[in-house]
């Protein structure tokens, strides 16, 4: 059953970027991107295994953002990847700092939420930290390294390559930054090794399988320019 959820997750997450990007634009690229930081963070309380192996729900919504960023990279460039990072590494400011304060207010005698909310949103300030380094430090990567792939393809061909070789080898680094500083010394040190093992792994599966949303968005993006052109005309 878990199994079968991963993958209609997965798929889910990639057609819903695809979506934001065919009707909006760039634009809903930039919510997509906002929207999925938020609900990554609070999909990553809950721990399932898939194939033997344990993972956060969160690391398959958090894998959407490398798609959305790609997108970004490949149609418009790195300025306006970078700008989506941004978006994102604030939607995490805010949602932190936001929720924070919220469970600290003293709810009154008819509340049944003020349990389920500090579960959901009483975070170590390693865990915080943790998440806050890993996403900026890997997307930044995961875009600088697209657009060196992208200047070096011979006109701009091989979009499969530098889409695996951007998200993978930045997932590698997001997944041993928040594992080492949000578990170093709480688990051991041979723990911690195996959950960044187990965890990559999956987001390799994750990566590969956004490459096809990848050439459907670029499809996307040709016949909006080709429109473009036959209107000017």
């Amino acid at each position: 059953m878990n199994e079968a959820l991963f993958f209609i997750s997965i798929i889910l997450n990639f057609i819903f970027v695809t979506l934001a990007y065919k009707f909006f634009d760039k634009t809903g690229v930039y919510a997509w991107i906002a929207l999925a930081t938020v609900i990554a963070n609070i999909e990553v309380i809950k721990c399932v295994d898939i194939f033997g192996m344990p993972l956060t729900l969160g690391n398959i919504t958090y894998g959407s953002i490398f798609l959305a960023t790609d997108i970004l990279s490949e149609n418009y460039g790195i300025k306006d990847a970078k700008k989506g990072v941004f978006i994102g590494f604030f939607a995490l400011l805010v949602l932190t700092f936001l929720t924070q304060i919220d469970i600290l207010f003293i709810p009154n005698n008819e509340d049944f939420a003020q349990e389920a909310m500090k579960t959901l949103f009483s975070l170590t300030p390693r865990i915080c930290f943790g998440s806050m380094i890993a996403y900026l430090i890997s997307n930044s990567l995961d875009i600088y390294l697209y657009e060196h792939i992208k200047n070096i393809s011979p006109n701009g061909r091989f979009i499969w390559l530098r889409n695996n070789t951007a998200t993978m080898t930045s997932q590698l680094i997001d997944t041993i930054i928040f594992t080492f500083i949000a578990f170093c010394g709480i688990f051991s040190l041979a723990t911690v090794w195996k959950l960044c093992i187990t965890t990559y792994l999956l987001k390799i599966l994750i990566a590969l399988c956004d490459t096809p949303f990848l050439y459907i968005a670029d499809f996307i993006n040709h016949n909006r320019n080709n429109k473009k052109i036959m209107h000017n005309k």
